[in-house]
């Protein structure tokens, strides 16, 4: 693994007037103009809190982070490869100083004092280490980022009927309240989420099995078995502009979810006797993720392109 850093005058400054309070972490991979939009959000997110900006790119070839670095106001770690979303945010955990550490997509933009608010969130929940802003979608609709531990009878429901009834009890379960109260979650979306430095540490970090997807859920159940809680805080606010480093074929990043749901179900229900849970469960999301795999193929109008077959379940 190489290393290669460009200092960031902004964090110098920062570190004169007081230590450096929370380690923003943005992973990278061909972010385009995303994370130079991301960086200068930041900026307005928070007026009373020094903080540093460290990019952790795995492997980008548009040359974007490399960009953003020249400018000196962020700091860039290249690990050569792609190492997925949560090994490479471990990455940039490393070393750090901050008592927080703020780990994010380079396709979000921050709402000026939305990490403020954050930050003072933890002051009213101090035994909480996890605290995940309101996340919006593009066209403003909240996406439901503060989620309950999917359970066996939730996370059936949910994937069965979120679709043809959205209104339906194991969704609404399963994705909680978005009523505008600060309240504990189960896990909160890895998009964007600030976690308490020393708990982080204290319980490894991301489990680097999972490439991407399910690593915020399987930290948010770990989290709590240590007596930890995740907190949602809609006082702040970011809007998630989506996937642009993969929008454009969606299929590898529907395979990679479904990949992840199936291993973090496993290590959920891992003991001999429930293997027959495993297997229906294995052959489900398999199912689920061929239907994901045409609609998002149908959308896109790539249907000339030869379909992938669907598994029969059993």
């Amino acid at each position: 693994m190489t290393a290669a850093t460009a200092s960031s005058s902004e964090s110098e400054a920062d570190a004169r007037h007081g230590a450096v309070q929370a380690r923003v972490i943005v992973v990278t991979y061909n972010p385009g103009e995303t994370v130079a939009a991301f960086v200068e959000s930041v900026r307005s997110a928070t007026t009373s809190r020094p903080v540093e900006i460290v990019m952790v790119d795995n492997g980008s070839v548009d040359g974007a982070p490399q960009a953003v670095a020249a400018t000196g106001n962020a700091r860039l770690i290249e690990t050569g490869r792609n190492l997925g979303y949560g090994a490479a945010a471990n990455v940039g955990a490393r070393g750090a100083d901050a008592e927080w550490l703020v780990i994010c997509n380079p396709d979000l933009e921050w709402h000026p004092g939305a990490l403020d608010a954050l930050l003072a969130a933890t002051e009213r929940w101090p035994a909480a280490a996890a605290f995940g802003p309101t996340i919006l979608e593009p066209d403003g609709a909240i996406y439901p980022s503060a989620r309950a531990l999917p359970s066996l009878r939730t996370g059936v429901g949910h994937a069965l009927f979120s679709r043809l009834w959205p209104s339906n009890p194991w969704t609404r379960r399963y994705r909680g309240a978005t009523d505008g109260r600060e309240r504990i979650a189960g896990w909160l979306s890895g998009s964007c989420l600030a976690v308490r430095r020393e708990a982080f540490e204290a319980i490894g970090g991301f489990d680097e099995r999972y490439f991407m997807f399910f690593e915020d859920v399987d930290l948010g159940r770990r989290l709590g078995a240590a007596g930890y809680a995740s907190v949602y805080v809609p006082a702040a606010t970011v809007t998630h502009l989506g996937g642009h480093s993969w929008r454009a074929r969606p299929e590898p990043m529907i395979g990679a979810h479904h990949s992840s749901a199936a291993q973090y179900l496993a290590q959920r229900y891992s003991a001999w006797y429930q293997t027959p849970v495993r297997l229906a469960l294995r052959a489900g999301l398999a199912v689920r993720r061929c239907a994901q795999v045409h609609r998002a193929r149908r959308n896109q109008h790539l249907d000339a392109e030869e379909p992938e077959r669907c598994p029969r379940p059993g």
